[in-house]
């Protein structure tokens, strides 16, 4: 048997969100729950329903919607983002000499929070970096296919004359001391074996933000380390996470039921983030449809403006007037992805990424059926 309208498919899919209680949550889109109707998955209806909408794609932060999926594959690209995109960080820091304040733990974690970033094709070229283990305590050598090897050598001095003007009352460390702060742009990577023929002389391993502040130091104070930077992915440690945060949340739907005019309208309007209700004179065609506008034309009227703007908070629920007037939801398969990059990807191509990693994902498990089937 066919499906049913758009209309009514509409309704089943909405979420419906009320002051104190959420309904409608789970998704009836599966065979045998509606009667006579197939909803078993088709691959032709699915390429004729889905839709992807971008919203803002900057080269570190995009927001697109992914419209006509489930929230199982809507989750599964999310724990991809955030888990299983492969990076390069800071893993092994070897101190030389750190007589700053910092003590040598906490140092070495603040560099391992460094965003690093390079050329990506030859980062991919990089091989896995096998930690050494109890049963095999000699596997973790570093090589030029596995490892990236920086540097960071300073030393803190008083500036020509700085004892001077210390002396006179000057409190400004620019005019008083060398090196007093320590950036990330301060770290030199330094290439070897075949890791000078793979890069060339493109742009090499650095930061992605080359003022990010790593230490405070005073003259006669020093740091010089060496620092091996290895792949990894978000499982092992959050600073191999090539995102900020990847999130996402379903489109909100604003259903206003009855006309909200004058002083409620500007009222109505306060209750949501700015840009989600504006106001519009009621018009004479307006009053002709509705017989609650008649003889309030010119007067302010509610309507939806941008309902993706809004963050359900039910502001307008908790007060009555509003209560029979307006109907909060949310479309259930309609998921608006914000992903924000750390700087070693782009924003949009990290959900390609993820995409692909998904596909190996099902390739394995499918492979595995195979097996299984023999």
């Amino acid at each position: 048997m066919p499906r049913p309208g758009q209309e009514e498919l509409a309704q089943r899919n909405r979420v419906n969100v009320g002051l104190e209680t959420v309904t409608n949550q789970a998704s009836t889109d599966f065979p045998g729950h509606w009667p006579g109707e197939n909803h078993e998955w088709d691959l032709g209806y699915f390429r004729e329903n889905f839709k992807v909408q971008f919203h803002t794609n900057a080269p570190l932060d995009s927001s697109f919607s992914l419209i006509g999926i489930d929230t199982s594959i809507a989750n599964a690209f999310r724990r991809i983002l955030l888990a299983e995109i492969p990076t390069v960080a800071i893993e092994y820091v070897y101190m030389k000499q750190n007589t700053s304040i910092i003590q040598d733990e906490v140092l070495a974690h603040r560099l391992g929070l460094i965003p690093l970033t390079a050329d990506r094709k030859a980062l991919s070229w990089m091989k896995w970096y096998k930690k050494p283990t109890d049963e095999d305590p000699g596997s973790g050598s570093p090589s030029d296919y596995n490892t990236l090897m920086l540097t960071l050598d300073k030393k803190c001095e008083w500036q020509e004359g700085g004892l001077d003007r210390a002396a006179r009352g000057e409190t400004d460390p620019e005019r008083l001391y060398k090196n007093h702060n320590i950036y990330a742009r301060d770290l030199e990577w330094h290439k070897f074996g075949q890791q000078v023929e793979i890069w060339g002389d493109g742009e090499g391993l650095r930061a992605v933000h080359p003022d990010i502040l790593i230490v405070k130091m005073r003259p006669g104070q020093e740091i010089s380390m060496q620092l091996h930077a290895i792949k990894g992915i978000g499982q092992d440690h959050a600073k191999f996470s090539p995102v900020a945060t990847a999130s996402y949340r379903l489109l909100p739907t604003i259903d206003i039921l009855k006309p909200i005019v004058s002083a409620d309208a500007k009222k109505f309007a306060r209750c949501f983030p700015k840009g989600v209700i504006g106001l519009e004179p009621v018009t004479a065609e307006d009053a002709k449809k509705d017989p609650e506008l008649r003889g309030k034309e010119g007067e302010a009227k509610a309507v939806v403006k941008n309902a993706m703007r809004d963050t359900v908070s039910r502001e307008c629920l908790r007060h009555p007037e509003f209560a029979d007037k307006v109907k909060l939801g949310r479309v259930r398969n309609h998921f608006i992805f914000r992903v924000e990059s750390t700087g070693q990807w782009n924003s949009d191509e990290l959900f390609l990424e993820s995409v692909k990693l998904l596909k190996i994902k099902c390739q394995k498990v499918r492979r595995g059926l195979d097996e299984m089937m023999k």
